[in-house]
């Protein structure tokens, strides 16, 4: 989940790996280092179809990219990571949650309108971002992938219209946030929460938040150095895959049914 994307200059990219559709990536390792102007840099061109975006997955790698620019192949270090276990559900979120929960007027749903949920997203004001990230190319790129069952959106609906939510990457238990949106406030927060209570009720470890952001930081999401977090996903990725089904049990990893009147 990424916050605004820096300004490239044009001539940074000479100074990178430049991908035909035949190369593998180069090793994480080798990208750009926190002095330099756009730290995580990794390498440039290449092409966003399925299987390249499984491999740069599966290597901690993400696309990252604006109008006008190349694609830009990306992995950060530390990595930002929200691990599930300590997920802050703030109060008001927990008691927003529960209210819904008896009134009966919100629901979760996975991936009923991925297609609405990216094009949301790629539409949403960022605060200090004139443009969007989400270009074109990257919507059909990431719905082909959801068409191949890797990316997924968690959708929060309130009186059968869609309020909020996100969507994400995941190859066996690695699961990776790409973006949010939200029409009515929470409303994202409520999807976030949905993901981390399915997450958490299939012991998912961690999910990839990629960037720090202070309001990631805020739920509990952290750094972690890139070797850890590559080792997670090794792993992870050959565990089998989530469920992608969302009852109204699965808030019971999170949020306790309340009784109260």
């Amino acid at each position: 989940m990424r916050h605004p994307l820096p300004h490239a200059n044009p001539h940074m990219t000479t100074a990178i790996p430049w991908l035909a559709p035949e190369d593998p990536f180069p090793p994480p390792s080798s990208s750009w280092d926190a002095h330099s102007p756009m730290p995580g840099l990794l390498a440039a061109g290449g092409v966003l179809d399925v299987p390249h975006l499984l491999a740069a997955y599966r290597q901690g790698i993400f696309p990252w990219f604006g109008e006008g620019q190349p694609i830009l192949w990306w992995s950060t270090t530390p990595r930002m990571v929200l691990p599930v276990a300590e997920f802050r559900l703030h109060h008001v979120l927990r008691k927003t949650i529960r209210r819904l929960r008896r009134a009966g007027t919100d629901e979760i749903r996975i991936d009923s309108d991925f297609s609405a949920v990216i094009h949301a997203c790629a539409s949403m004001p960022r605060t200090g971002q004139s443009g969007t990230w989400i270009v074109p190319e990257m919507v059909r790129a990431y719905e082909a992938l959801h068409a191949a069952g890797h990316a997924h959106s968690v959708e929060n609906w309130v009186d059968g219209r869609l309020a909020g939510g996100l969507y994400c990457v995941a190859i066996g238990r690695a699961v990776f946030g790409e973006s949010m949106f939200a029409h009515v406030r929470d409303a994202s927060k409520i999807a976030l929460a949905a993901l981390v209570a399915l997450c958490r009720g299939q012991g998912v470890a961690l999910i990839d938040c990629q960037q720090n952001t202070a309001h990631l930081a805020s739920l509990g999401a952290r750094e972690i150095e890139r070797d850890a977090f590559l080792a997670h996903v090794a792993r992870a990725c050959t565990e089998p895959a989530l469920d992608w089904r969302f009852a109204p049990q699965c808030w019971d990893a999170l949020v306790q049914p309340d009784t109260a009147p």
